[in-house]
């Protein structure tokens, strides 16, 4: 096994990470790491603008019910998790107030989920906290070395590849 921390701690004169020639393994854990970090650093301020029981699997989750509210099946379907694993989160975020269940319209059969005003003021106080993370980076590295980074991702990330089942493909909600 590759010990990741042999290359990925050597630091330069001024305290910062260098890597001339950096293994390949070093690549997706500085890209985790950064999404970690934003994560991380998000949920730090949803909870101090009083959404404390916010986790990530909750967003993923919360996007999947989206405006128009989904069943059960459709948001395990949009976060590549069962039906029941997808129910489990539901039922989290009911509890915690940011979804509630309501009869189809369309299928009396069936339930929708659908945000309340609480998870809806989640989402939009998170795009914000996301701008000013973006704009924290933008000042830390220069607007164009971010710009260019982001160029760089869209370049090689494929255009399907934003998608809400990372939280499934991580190991679930």
């Amino acid at each position: 096994m590759v010990d990741v921390t042999e290359k990925v701690n050597q630091v330069d004169g001024a305290g910062k990470r260098q890597a001339a020639e950096a293994p390949g393994y070093e690549l997706p854990l500085l890209l985790f790491a950064g999404f970690r970090t934003l994560i991380d650093r998000l949920h730090a301020e949803l909870a101090r603008q009083g959404h404390p029981g916010l986790r990530p699997a909750h967003g993923f989750a919360m996007q999947a019910i989206g405006v128009r509210g989904a069943t059960a099946s459709e948001i395990g379907r949009r976060l590549g998790v069962s039906k029941q694993a997808a129910g489990k989160t539901v039922d989290r975020l009911i509890a915690l107030g940011y979804a509630h269940r309501t009869d189809d319209p369309a299928d009396a059969r069936r339930k929708l989920i659908r945000l309340t005003p609480h998870g809806t003021d989640a989402l939009r106080r998170s795009a914000a906290v996301f701008d000013e993370l973006r704009a924290e980076w933008a000042a830390s590295v220069g607007p164009a070395r971010l710009r260019d980074l982001e160029a760089t991702l869209r370049t090689v990330v494929p255009p399907d590849a934003f998608r809400l089942d990372a939280a499934g493909w991580l190991g679930g909600p």
